[in-house]
């Protein structure tokens, strides 16, 4: 499972022009999900999510996480980031999960993220969603975990 994370000071998502999901500051969390991942692969992503570093501490580092600083979580599933770009003109997506089981993972990484954080957002699966956000820094960090990762 891939989660590309934006540290971001507002996000938010709509569909056919309605919002559909928003945050303040926090984490804006594009996200795909790859053959073989499980509900295990998807807590362990939420994991490392809500633990990362990546707000300024009282001295300027990044020592902090979206949890510490009580921010908003937007999650927004993104099947195009298992392209394979390798070669050729057209990207190739056989790494992807199948339709329903990425919209199974991330229902259980949505689910498990509103149970223990909050507040939390999120896009819709297979929806054509458009995304604005204020990218805060510019911080932008790729996460993965895999299946039979340890939670």
């Amino acid at each position: 499972m891939i989660g590309l994370l934006q540290r971001v000071t507002h996000a938010e998502v709509r569909i056919d022009g309605e919002p559909v999901g928003a945050i303040g500051s926090g984490l804006l969390v594009l996200v795909g999900v790859e053959r073989g991942d499980d509900a295990a692969t998807a807590r362990r992503l939420l994991e490392r999510l809500l633990g990362y570093r990546v707000f300024a501490d009282a001295a300027g580092r990044m020592n902090r996480s979206v949890s510490d600083i009580g921010g908003g979580l937007l999650l927004v599933p993104q099947f195009t980031l298992l392209a394979d770009t390798r070669k050729g003109s057209r990207p190739g997506f056989s790494g992807g999960a199948d339709p329903a089981e990425a919209r199974s993972r991330f229902a259980d990484l949505e689910s498990t993220a509103r149970a223990h954080h909050s507040p939390v957002a999120a896009g819709v699966f297979g929806a054509d969603m458009q995304v604005s956000l204020c990218n805060d820094g510019p911080v932008t960090f790729w996460l993965t975990a895999s299946p039979g990762s340890r939670v």
